[in-house]
């Protein structure tokens, strides 16, 4: 499934600052979250961008993938580094499978109860 991940960016840029004319605090409430990390500077900029990417790729979205791809890149986060985060992302989602797993069991266990 190939993207356009430049256009991705451009349509969502277009429709964001058409959002934005209707409901302006919704966007700058989440233009304040993406820059709360930065002003406290705990982690840094490739680490922060690192987590997004991992954080991306495990909620699925395309424009989150497209817009911190572009920043990772920009950064010059490594294929090597990109390949570890999303190596945690994937062995996450794979935990939260086998720890759900547990409540298909309790719910069969309990619903061959009743």
């Amino acid at each position: 499934m190939p993207e356009d991940w430049k256009k991705t960016i451009e349509y969502l840029g277009v429709r964001f600052k058409e959002l934005s004319t209707r409901t302006p605090d919704t966007l700058r409430g989440v233009a304040l979250l993406g820059g709360a990390g930065a002003k406290t500077n705990h982690l840094d900029a490739k680490t922060r961008e690192l987590i997004a990417l991992a954080v991306a790729a495990t909620t699925r979205c395309d424009g989150c993938i497209a817009f911190h791809s572009a920043e990772a890149v920009r950064l010059g986060v490594s294929n090597e580094e990109m390949a570890e985060a999303l190596g945690v992302a994937i062995n996450l989602n794979a935990g939260a499978a086998l720890v759900y797993s547990a409540h298909v069991l309790d719910a069969m266990d309990k619903l061959k109860q009743a």
